[in-house]
């Protein structure tokens, strides 16, 4: 699949098969991560990889629904602010670096065949408690991955003359 079919092809994935994820399509997906684009390359991040088979219990704690536990794995994108670059002004990359990161995970997945949900509205603090965070990683984002066990929706996206604007 070429990328622009990919970034078309993947959707939020919100009911998963028990089936487990391969050793080998996991080890892409995290390189995938490796390799994204950080700020001055501090690469300031951490991805937390969380089998959910035995730790459901907790992790709902986190967000509170069926299928946030349901595919095999989890993943945790910490950032690192202490670590992160400061533009001048005093504005901090650490989000931005994560949501990069996140979004190299993602469609890394979508190509192994894999499905994943980009998470925000969850507990950080739970977050922090259950996964036992070091007090300098903050959670920015999780997203369970796993195979699909449902159908993507059609796709609602504004008209390019509503999101982009030219300066000539």
């Amino acid at each position: 699949m070429n990328f622009h079919e990919l970034v078309k092809h993947r959707y939020s994935v919100r009911s998963y098969k028990s089936q487990p994820v391969e050793e080998n399509k996991l080890e892409k997906i995290l390189e995938a991560a490796r390799f994204a684009p950080t700020a001055a390359n501090f690469q300031a991040f951490r991805l937390i990889v969380i089998k959910t088979e035995h730790n459901k219990q907790g992790l709902r704690r986190i967000y509170d629904r069926d299928w946030f536990v349901q595919a095999p794995i989890l993943i945790c994108a910490c950032g690192i602010p202490s670590k992160s670059w400061v533009r001048k002004d005093g504005k901090n990359y650490n989000d931005v670096d994560v949501a990069i990161v996140m979004d190299h995970l993602i469609l890394a997945a979508t190509e192994e065949g894999l499905g994943t949900c980009w998470i925000g509205a969850f507990d950080p603090i739970a977050a922090k408690e259950v996964l036992a965070l070091p007090k300098e990683f903050e959670p920015v984002a999780f997203t369970p991955l796993g195979y699909p066990n449902d159908q993507p929706n059609d796709k609602k996206r504004k008209s390019m003359a509503e999101i982009v604007n030219y300066v000539e």
